[in-house]
């Protein structure tokens, strides 16, 4: 089995030993996955290393807690797995309900709950789940999260969305990408699909961002995209 099959996701600031608690458990019954920062490889941009991974995997392993649920990161790999087709395992290791950005990628996936303790029996659960989704056909690519942009010209439209250039859209993601890496793409893609107007689109860009300092620069920097008064 590849190594890549598997990707799993956590949030490295605070579920880095949950996480590799489960990766031992489940390579030790012969399921090899990918986990950063261990199979990011030397030289190598993080955030690409990690598309990459998520593209080519199979099914991805969510470890989620309050911390994951908070995580701008966790969803970013989400929204791409949902995006490549990648089928996503939400394994609950506190009883906490997913936030609404989270929960709109999640619906009608297999939740795996890992409480209360001990956790052998909830790992030997998944490991089941795992090998039941690899030798079944893999997800086709899931586009509910890029639904194309509305006509603003179309009569009875209850719900117009914005309409940007492309040559402004490819922008908006070469400037994201400063902070967030090649999740770039997707996030303007999905966010241009849905916002009502600039303002919106902008402050669904700035919410990918961790940094309060970077969110700033990175919206200041965008005022470029207004319009002239």
């Amino acid at each position: 089995m590849a190594r890549g099959d598997i990707f799993v996701s956590y949030c490295t600031k605070s579920d880095r030993d949950a996480a590799y608690d489960l990766l031992a458990y489940v390579e030790s019954r012969g399921i090899e996955c990918w986990i950063a920062p261990r199979d990011v490889q030397g030289g190598m941009e993080w955030a690409a290393e990690i598309v990459n991974a998520i593209t080519v995997a199979k099914v991805m392993v969510l470890i989620f807690s309050a911390s994951a649920n908070a995580s701008p990161q966790v969803r970013r790999e989400v929204m791409l797995a949902a995006h490549r087709g990648v089928r996503v395992v939400p394994f609950r290791i506190a009883d906490i309900a997913p936030a609404a950005s989270l929960e709109y990628f999640l619906g009608g996936h297999q939740w795996l709950d890992a409480f209360p303790p001990p956790l052998e029996p909830h790992y030997a659960r998944l490991v089941t789940c795992l090998n039941t989704l690899l030798t079944t056909p893999t997800n086709p690519p899931s586009r509910r999260d890029m639904p194309p942009p509305a006509d603003p010209r179309r009569p009875g439209q209850t719900h117009p969305r914005v309409v940007i250039e492309a040559t402004n859209l490819r922008r908006l993601e070469s400037d994201l990408a400063v902070y967030i890496g090649p999740f770039a793409q997707i996030a303007v893609q999905r966010a241009a699909a849905a916002a009502p107007n600039v303002d919106a689109l902008l402050e669904a860009l700035g919410r990918q961002i961790e940094s309060e300092v970077d969110r700033r620069k990175f919206l200041t920097g965008c005022h470029w995209l207004r319009p002239a008064d």
